[in-house]
């Protein structure tokens, strides 16, 4: 389980030892490979517990299990051995432990073990399950979300009549008169909202610390909120925005804890969205991140400081080029750690509490989880495109004695053979630098051609980082033969606000230029074939397959995976406020900008054989772009595939789901490129 590092040395683990290799990775091995996350250190420091989710391909199922990690020695001791835990955390003294857990077949509910961490006890039995838990500072309550209908007045019995009566009707239609009536893949017109509560862990009672709100926090599921140092207060991020949600605005409240719903909000001013709060070890500031462009999702977050006794907030990156995200304060309250997108990779830097010059402390791979311990030492998660997750310790300010504490994954790793991670620059769209990392098949040979596959990443303000990809990890291509290309093209994030902004009102035309430049770049090289090339992305990505299907042939094939095709449809989507500006038109106005870059607007021109993958369930993306597209491509008599998921949302998340995604995928390469 412990691995020293003592030199590092550029891109941290894009190099890979052969030394033990046997296989070639597949799809199938992604599956056998453990999952850490949650990681959560102890208020001392000393220790932190993960959870660690293992799959079973042949059930299709998955199991959860906690574990207590030695933040110094690397140690790790399982604590739970149901397989239905979750969303591990402390009590303030560090005596005892809580989770999450499915153990009655029932919703998840709250356990807790303590200190010597025997037989779990558990704290909440409600009819609907909790999530994101946290310990009250005085250790006699426990905090947590749950989803509830108003009508319930405060009593559980009558909510549990309430899902019954909605579970038993014979009625299935869906009512709605609000513009977000339903998300990703779940409708919100069941009348459900999330709400904080606290439940006292010797009497077992529970306190609605929300009673009068009926809204949302995080649409993705969980809740961000911290408790203030004595108890009494609670900062919450929630939206702002009233039914029927015409747009979301989060701003951060601060909410009593007393149960009487009284909350007053921070951050009203800001049309933008507030995110993540959290507090000093004081309590004497609060610190949360600040959007100012409220149309554009990408958009910097800049960490802010709220000053409790004033009222007064100081904005500390407002002159730094990051978007920030997983703060923590240092013990002393003099520095704030964080994450942060830099150069296609999720990098940790530190600024100081009161502003200043943001300092990096840790830049490979992709980090997250972050921690700060004590004693100038962090921990961390961390993984890259050829290594999956970690934990890791690191000394601060200028990131020493980097020390691996996990290796979940070692006897996988060590028998696969990784090809080799090229990271370069080359002259995209109007003259600019685009970076693109280049994955090579093992055992590559520089005096062979090969076929290329040009991989166009999500968003389209998003990237193709240095990190393990569980859904679209450009290894497994690799391994079947291929060089992939993954270019972070104009749009993208990491390379600062202006290259994020630099496709507004066009997503087509730069994007598209860059990934032209960038196949130019790989079949300048010897070693690729332009006579056997295919460009594949997934949303965003599937967008511009599309635009590529209808503005040149030089590739022998597409693969188009939940991808906008008319963008009309996309006015149907889960979210549409503010596609007007992202798109400068809509079908009312300025519709003829609208139309410029759409992709249904040139299928006259399409020649390439594609394959169509999507899920019903994709509400971000809904199926009948992948159902129109392939429609029009057979009715044409082209070459077309189509793979359709009944029970999949915007991403394919089962295991022998995924497999067989990966399958036809590499299928349809073959057919063309072999």
């Amino acid at each position: 389980m412990k691995n020293i590092i003592t030199v590092f040395i550029g891109l941290f683990f894009l190099t890979s030892s052969t030394a033990f290799t046997q296989d070639y990775l597949t799809a199938e091995h992604l599956w056998n490979l453990d999952r850490i996350s949650g990681l959560s250190a102890s208020p001392d420091g000393n220790y932190s517990l993960y959870q660690l989710t293992s799959y079973d391909i042949e059930s299709n199922e998955s199991s959860s299990y906690i574990f207590l990690l030695n933040n110094q020695t690397g140690e790790s001791k399982q604590l739970t051995f149901n397989g239905v835990e979750s969303s591990p955390f402390w009590c303030p003294e560090g005596r005892h432990i809580g989770f999450i857990s499915r153990r009655e077949n029932g919703p998840g509910q709250i356990f807790i073990l303590a200190e010597g961490w025997g037989e779990a006890r558990k704290i909440t039995d409600l009819p609907v399950g909790v999530f994101s838990p946290q310990w009250f500072p005085d250790g006699k309550r426990i905090a947590f979300g749950a989803n509830i209908h108003p009508d319930y007045n405060g009593c559980w019995g009558t909510l549990k009549e309430i899902q019954e009566k909605q579970r038993n009707s014979k009625v299935t239609a869906k009512v709605t008169e609000n513009h977000m009536y339903r998300f990703w893949d779940r409708w919100l017109t069941n009348g459900f909202f999330p709400r904080l509560f606290s439940v006292e862990i010797e009497s077992g009672e529970v306190t609605d610390l929300m009673p009068n709100t009926s809204n949302y926090f995080n649409m993705m599921g969980g809740v961000s909120y911290d408790i203030h140092p004595d108890g009494e207060i609670i900062a919450v991020s929630q939206n702002s925005t009233p039914e029927p949600f015409d747009k979301l605005n989060y701003d951060i409240f601060l909410l009593k804890t007393d149960g009487s719903g009284e909350m007053t909000n921070i951050t009203e001013e800001n049309i933008a969205s507030d995110l993540s709060p959290v507090f000093s070890p004081s309590g004497d500031k609060l610190l949360y991140g600040r959007q100012n462009n409220y149309h554009f999702y990408a958009d910097n977050v800049q960490m802010v400081t709220y000053d409790m006794a004033n009222g007064r907030h100081e904005n500390i990156t407002e002159n730094i080029d990051l978007s920030c995200s997983g703060w923590k304060w240092s013990s002393d309250e003099s520095a704030i750690y964080f994450h942060a997108q830099q150069n296609a990779r999720t990098a940790i830097f530190s600024v100081p509490a009161s502003g200043g010059e943001a300092l990096r402390i840790f830049e490979g791979g992709s980090s997250s989880g972050l921690s700060y311990i004590g004693d100038n030492q962090l921990i961390f998660l961390n993984h890259s495109l050829t290594s999956p997750t970690d934990a890791y310790r690191i000394n601060t300010p200028i990131g020493e004695n980097l020390f691996r504490l996990t290796n979940v994954n070692e006897k996988v790793m060590n028998s696969l053979s990784l090809g080799k991670v090229e990271d370069v620059t080359y002259k995209g769209a109007n003259d600019v630098d685009v970076q693109m990392f280049i994955i090579y098949p093992p055992d590559f040979d520089e005096s062979k051609e090969y076929p290329l596959v040009m991989l166009i990443h999500g968003g389209p303000h998003g990237i193709f980082g240095d990190s393990w990809h569980y859904r679209w990890n450009a290894k497994v291509f690799a391994a079947e033969g291929y060089v992939v290309a993954m270019p972070n093209f104009h749009g993208s994030t990491s390379f600062g606000q202006d290259f994020a902004e630099s496709i507004h009102g066009s997503h087509a035309e730069l994007p598209f230029r860059d990934v032209m430049k960038a196949t130019d770049y790989m079949v300048a090289k010897n070693y690729i074939d332009e006579n056997k090339t295919a460009a594949a992305g997934g949303s965003y990505g599937g967008y511009m397959v599309s635009w590529i299907a209808g503005h040149t042939d030089r590739y022998q094939a597409l693969i188009n995976h939940a991808g906008v095709y008319n963008i009309h449809m996309q006015f149907s989507a889960d979210y549409t406020a503010n596609r007007k500006y992202q798109y400068d038109g809509s079908p009312w106005e300025n519709f003829d900008n609208l139309m410029a870059a759409n992709p249904a607007m040139f299928a006259q021109n399409f020649k390439t054989p594609m394959l169509v993958i999507h899920g019903e369930l994709d509400y971000r993306v809904p199926v009948g772009h992948g159902l129109l597209v392939y429609g029009i491509y057979k009715e044409m008599g082209l070459d077309a595939r189509l793979v359709y998921y009944p029970d999949e949302n915007h991403w394919i998340l089962s295991a022998q789901n995924s497999i067989h995604w990966y399958g036809e995928f590499i299928d349809w390469l073959d057919r063309y490129l072999r």
